[in-house]
């Protein structure tokens, strides 16, 4: 049977000492989801962010959308608002990288954190348009 990861399963520390330090107020108090999200979710989309707009833009092939630079934003956010396989694997991306302790409180506010985590990356997508439609180009 499948059980939850614990820190002897989990190398809690390493993935910690891998994300960059974000300088942020958290005003929420700990163990609410506005504090898990400058706690956690900002640093670990900071840390996955090349990989993210890689995904992205692999998906961008993957539909054969051409990113016309008039038109970016719209393309994007529908491919991000639309498709579930791509929403599916960016939640994966993060989630990947939570800590134990995390990704329990994660399962406790799922439909919450993951709101707020694809609110999160499609701001990030979106002010990368450029970059995105860039990677998307090389692939």
């Amino acid at each position: 049977m499948f059980s939850s990861p614990t820190a002897a399963t989990r190398p809690d520390a390493a993935l910690l000492a891998l994300r960059p330090l974000i300088n942020a107020e958290a005003t929420d108090a700990a163990g609410t989801v506005g504090h898990f999200l400058h706690a956690t979710l900002r640093p670990v989309l900071k840390l996955q962010n090349d990989l993210l707009l890689a995904v992205v833009a692999d998906f961008v092939l993957d539909h054969h959308i051409t990113l016309r630079p008039t038109d970016q934003h719209h393309q994007l956010s529908e491919l991000l608002g639309r498709n579930t396989k791509l929403r599916y694997t960016v939640v994966g991306l993060i989630t990947g990288a939570f800590t134990a302790d995390e990704y329990a409180f994660y399962r406790l506010h799922r439909p919450e954190v993951n709101r707020r985590l694809l609110e999160m990356v499609l701001r990030r997508v979106l002010d990368q348009a450029a970059a995105v439609a860039e990677v998307a180009s090389e692939l």
